[in-house]
């Protein structure tokens, strides 16, 4: 077993025989364990019931009752730590006895120190895998996270930066405003990172009322406050050889945050009620809306862990300064969209549409984004995506083309006005070197608004040879 294991254990040794049980803990914690003892069944429940101990190593037959009545009374209380039973009367019918109770292993006495250390690693591989199936079953892993192509070189320097930090341990925060998509990044870091295999546990410290956080993060024995009727594992300890998402961090009370701090030099988490620390494996990624450096300057924030959080800082821009991204971003969200609600018609998007869509400022960045594009797939008739189907306060805005001085006089009003905009778009084609998509985004226009324009423009015998 390596140390690291070892440390992370909280065993408790029962035996009424103070040579055995001192001899064995004492062994177990050369070996890394954090160890206590009980001299009987009684004091070993009283001290089970806190709720923090991995493993009792146990002797089955003892003065008040029998270990393997022991683990049957830490059973019905609810009490997770497994049991390794030792006795010196060995018999199949006691073996049974022992595992039908709730035991995962069985020893005869006298054992050897090589033999507890072994079966003390077999069990806590077990606790291990179970842990590691329960964080599974509950959401923490997730499915890989669909990925977008971004056209913006924001995006991309972005995506270049968080393929260098993955798969490193690097503590990382993520800054940006709210809905640009930080938790995909977190999620990003963490499935790129030597961690995979390992949970993904997901931390909204903005939602956590301020009385429940220490315990909700950190864990609590049985006991240690009103309401507190058993123990909890705690956040971190879930995240073990994995990583811990902490969301709007900047939310995180002071007295807390010398807490996290400790948790990041330390490598150790501290359960409310409990005197011994664990051992806590995982890499920190955090993230806010907030302006952290602001926040250290006026006494909010803790600026040393500012900058044990920020080793590694990435910022995700908002949508209105990248918006080469939004076409793509569109279609993309379009087609997940579409593939959640099962809907097999094939989406068009007219062209006003993606005028507008291009144009619009998009306060909330991705979140909203997905929002409007999952409203206009449930109103769609036919597949067809219209005005009618944006939020009003989206479908009333004008694509921002810029100030156009439209003459007052000449040919007639219409026909100024197309001989004005074909000028426009001639001279941003120009501009953009005939790159046609970045003289659509110069415009503010969709690509194949653009194109529907040149061809109308074309049909009128507008355009100038080369455009």
């Amino acid at each position: 077993m390596t140390d690291m294991n070892m440390k992370s254990l909280e065993v408790l040794v029962v035996d009424d025989e103070p040579a055995i049980r001192q001899v064995l803990a004492a062994h177990l914690s050369r070996s890394g364990c954090s160890v206590c003892q009980a001299a009987n069944a009684t004091e070993a429940l009283e001290r089970l019931s806190k709720g923090d101990i991995d493993v009792a190593i146990s002797d089955i037959k003892m003065p008040d009752f029998t270990g393997i009545e022991l683990v049957r009374r830490a059973r019905a209380a609810g009490i997770d730590t497994s049991f390794i039973m030792m006795t010196a009367f060995a018999s199949v019918d006691t073996a049974i006895d022992a595992i039908k109770a709730g035991a995962s292993d069985y020893m005869i006495k006298p054992v050897r120190n090589e033999e507890v250390l072994h079966r003390l690693m077999k069990v806590s591989d077990m606790r291990r895998l179970s842990s590691e199936n329960k964080v599974l079953r509950n959401l923490v892993m997730g499915s890989r996270e669909e990925m977008f192509a971004f056209a913006s070189p924001a995006m991309r320097e972005l995506e270049r930066l968080i393929a260098k930090v993955a798969p490193t341990d690097s503590t990382v925060l993520v800054t940006g405003e709210s809905g640009t998509g930080k938790g995909v990044i977190a999620r990003q870091i963490h499935q790129n990172s030597q961690r995979a295999e390992g949970p993904f546990i997901p931390v909204n410290c903005g939602a956590i009322p301020e009385n429940l956080m220490e315990s909700e993060l950190f864990g609590h024995v049985k006991g240690s406050f009103t309401g507190a009727d058993k123990a909890r594992k705690g956040l971190f300890l879930e995240a073990d050889k994995g990583t811990i998402f902490l969301d709007e961090i900047g939310e995180l009370p002071l007295a807390l945050q010398v807490k996290l701090l400790h948790v990041i030099e330390e490598k150790t988490v501290r359960p409310v009620g409990s005197e011994q620390a664990k051992r806590a494996d995982v890499r920190i990624v955090a993230a806010t809306n907030r302006d952290l450096a602001q926040m250290v300057a006026e006494g909010k924030f803790r600026e040393d862990l500012y900058f044990r959080l920020s080793v590694f800082h990435v910022h995700t821009p908002p949508l209105r300064e990248r918006r080469q991204d939004i076409p793509g971003l569109v279609r993309f969200l379009l087609q997940r969209g579409a593939k959640r609600m099962n809907n097999r018609l094939s989406i068009v998007v007219d062209p006003d549409v993606e005028d507008i869509l291009g144009a619009y400022d998009w306060p909330g960045n991705v979140r909203e984004m997905e929002n409007v594009v999952d409203r206009a797939l449930i109103l769609a008739d036919e597949g067809r995506i219209t005005t009618a189907d944006l939020p009003p306060q989206i479908a009333r805005s004008a694509p921002a083309r810029g100030s156009i001085q439209v003459p007052a006089s000449g040919d007639g009003l219409r026909e100024q006005v197309r001989r004005f905009e074909c000028a426009v778009i001639a001279k941003a084609i120009s501009d953009a070197d005939g790159d046609r998509r970045l003289a659509a985004q110069k415009l503010g226009i969709g690509l194949s608004s653009l194109y529907r324009k040149l061809e109308e423009f074309e049909a009128l015998g507008l355009l100038q040879d080369g455009v």
